[in-house]
C-alpha cells in the first residue's frame, strides 16, 4: 500500500525554476510514484486532485506545497529528505563570507540595492507583469522567464519599456547570453562577433551550438519571447534588440532567429534591418525559408570562416528504410516547428499540438493517425511540472507507446544540453530507446543540441544515445531529413 504526504508550508518561497528542479529530483527518488513541489497558487492547487492528492486546507499563494506519494513509508521518508535537502541547499549563502542579510522584498528594492542592470523574472505567469513593471519603473531591463503571461500584458510591458529606452526579453524567454553570462537554459560560449536576436529558445540554442562548433564566438543572445514576431506583438522587442546590437561595437553580424513569424512583421523587420549599419541574417522557420542549420552556415561564411561538416553519430546497427508513420517527440517548440516544415514538404501533412496551419491540430495526449509531432514544452504540458528539458517522464511514456504502435516506423527526438537542463538525459533516454528498438523495431533519430562546454558532456551523451541504437545528429534539420529518408526509402 502506498504512503502519502501533503503539506503547505507557510512563508516558504522558491522561484519556479528552482521548484521545477526540486520536483524533478524528488520524482527520481526510489519508490516515488508522484510528486509536486510548487507554490500553492490556484493553478497548482488545482493540479493536486488531478494527481490524486488531497488539497491542504487554508493553503494560499504564500505557502509552499510539498506533495509526495511513494511505494511505502521508507520510500516516502527518503523522498521528503531529498526535497528538504534540495530546498535547503538552494537557501544557503553562496559560500564563506556570503551575506546572511534579509534579501530585498520587492523587485524595485533589489534593483536599487544592486544598481540596475537586468532583472530576471521567474514567477508564475499571473504575477510576472507586476514584477516586470516594478523593474522597468526602476529603469532596469527585464528578462521574463515565466510563461502563461497574457499577450495584452506583454504588449503593455514592451510599450512601457520602449518609452524608457529599455528592453523586455520575453515572456517565455528561456535562453539568453548577456555580458558573457548564460541565462535560463544556456551554454558557456566563447566571446565573438555574432549577436543573436531570438523569438525562440531552442532555435537560438541550435544556432549558438553550431556557431560554437565552427569556432564563431557570440557577443550576445537576446531572447525576445516566442510571441514577439506575432501579428499581435509586432516585433516590439526584436526592434529594440536589433538596435541594441547594432550599437554594440563588438557585434559584427546579427542573426535573427524565430519560430514561424507573422509575414507582415517579418517584412517590417527586414526593412528595419536593411537600414542598420550591422548586417543582419534571418533564420525564420517556415516554408521556403532556410532551415536553422543553413542559416547558421550562411553566418559562418559571412564571417569568412570555413563551414564544417556537422557531427553525426550513426547508430551502431544501421537504421533500415521502414514504411510507416513518423512521430516527433520534442522538448523544443522551434525544433519541432523546423522538423514539421521539413517533413511536411516530403511526407505530407503533419498533425501537432502546435500545428503549422489550421486543421492539423492534435491534442497532446490524443492517439494520432498518420504523421504527427508533439511539442512537450508547450504551456499546456508544462503547467505544474518541470519543462521536458528537465523532466523527461512524459516523453519517455510517449516513446514507449509509439514504439508499441505497429503503424509507427520512425521516432524523432530532440535532446537539448546546457546549464539548467537535465544533468544526464541519456541515462534515462538511452534505456528507453534501446527498449523501443528491441520491442517494436522502430528506428529512433535524435537531434543532439549541445556545445563542447556543456556540463552533460556532448560526446558522452552522443555515445550513450548511439549505443542505445539511435542515429544522432548535431543538426536538427539533418535529423529530420534522415528520418524522412528512412520512410521514403521504403516506398
Amino acid at each position: 500500500m502506498s504512503a502519502e504526504h501533503v503539506e503547505a508550508r507557510p512563508g516558504a518561497y522558491a522561484d519556479s525554476v528552482t521548484l521545477m528542479r526540486v520536483s524533478a529530483d524528488v520524482r527520481q527518488a526510489d519508490g516515488v510514484q508522484a510528486a509536486l513541489i510548487a507554490m500553492a497558487t490556484e493553478l497548482n492547487l488545482g493540479l493536486l486532485p488531478e494527481m490524486g492528492f488531497r488539497s491542504p486546507p487554508d493553503a494560499g499563494p504564500n505557502h509552499l506545497l510539498v506533495a509526495v506519494r511513494a511505494s511505502d513509508d521508507i520510500a516516502l521518508a527518503g523522498a521528503l529528505a531529498v526535497a528538504d535537502a534540495a530546498l535547503s541547499a538552494r537557501r544557503l549563502p553562496a559560500g564563506p563570507g556570503a551575506s546572511l542579510a534579509t534579501p530585498p522584498r520587492t523587485t524595485a528594492a533589489a534593483v536599487r540595492a544592486g544598481g540596475g542592470g537586468l532583472a530576471l523574472i521567474s514567477v508564475p505567469g499571473r504575477y510576472a507583469f507586476a514584477e516586470a513593471m516594478d523593474a522597468l519603473e526602476a529603469d532596469c531591463d527585464v528578462m521574463i522567464f515565466s510563461d502563461n503571461v497574457p499577450v495584452e500584458q506583454e504588449i503593455m510591458l514592451k510599450d512601457f519599456a520602449a518609452q524608457r529606452d529599455l528592453i523586455v526579453m520575453g515572456p517565455d524567454c528561456g535562453t539568453a547570453i548577456v555580458g558573457g553570462v548564460g541565462l535560463g537554459f544556456s551554454h558557456t560560449l566563447a566571446a565573438g562577433p555574432v549577436g543573436i536576436v531570438a523569438a525562440s529558445g531552442t532555435g537560438a540554442q541550435q544556432v549558438l551550438c553550431l556557431l560554437d562548433y565552427a569556432g564563431a564566438g557570440v557577443s550576445a543572445a537576446l531572447g525576445v519571447g516566442g510571441r514577439d514576431l506575432s501579428a499581435a506583438v509586432g516585433g516590439r522587442s526584436a526592434c529594440a534588440a536589433l538596435a541594441a546590437l547594432d550599437a554594440d561595437p563588438g557585434t559584427e553580424l546579427i542573426v535573427l532567429v524565430s519560430k514561424p513569424p507573422a509575414a507582415e512583421v517579418a517584412a517590417e523587420l527586414r526593412d528595419l534591418a536593411a537600414g542598420l549599419a550591422t548586417p543582419v541574417l534571418f533564420a525564420l522557420i517556415g516554408p521556403g525559408e532556410p532551415d536553422l542549420t543553413a542559416a547558421t552556415e550562411a553566418a559562418i561564411a559571412a564571417l569568412g570562416l570555413p563551414v564544417p561538416a556537422w557531427p553525426r553519430w550513426p547508430g551502431e546497427v544501421p537504421a533500415a528504410a521502414q514504411a510507416g508513420f513518423l512521430r516527433g517527440l520534442f522538448a523544443g517548440g522551434t525544433l519541432c516547428d523546423e522538423a514539421m516544415v521539413i517533413a511536411s514538404d516530403r511526407l505530407g501533412p503533419i498533425r501537432s499540438n502546435i500545428p503549422l496551419r489550421p486543421g492539423l491540430s492534435l491534442a497532446p495526449r490524443e492517439a494520432p493517425a498518420g504523421h504527427a509531432m508533439i511539442d512537450f514544452g508547450d504551456d499546456e504540458l508544462t503547467m505544474g511540472r518541470a519543462h521536458p528539458m528537465i523532466d523527461q517522464s512524459l516523453r519517455l511514456e510517449r516513446l514507449a507507446a509509439e514504439a508499441a504502435d505497429p503503424a509507427v516506423s520512425v521516432v524523432l527526438l530532440d535532446v537539448v544540453l546546457g546549464h539548467g537542463a537535465h544533468p544526464d538525459p541519456a541515462s534515462e533516454l538511452g534505456p528507453a530507446i534501446a527498449a523501443a528498438r528491441a520491442s517494436g523495431g522502430v528506428a529512433v533519430v535524435v537531434s543532439l543540441i549541445g556545445a563542447a562546454s556543456d556540463p552533460q558532456g556532448l560526446g558522452r551523451q552522443a555515445a550513450a544515445l548511439q549505443a542505445a541504437g539511435a542515429d544522432v545528429f548535431a543538426s536538427n534539420a539533418a535529423a529530420a531529413r534522415f528520418a524522412c529518408d528512412l520512410i521514403e526509402g521504403a516506398r
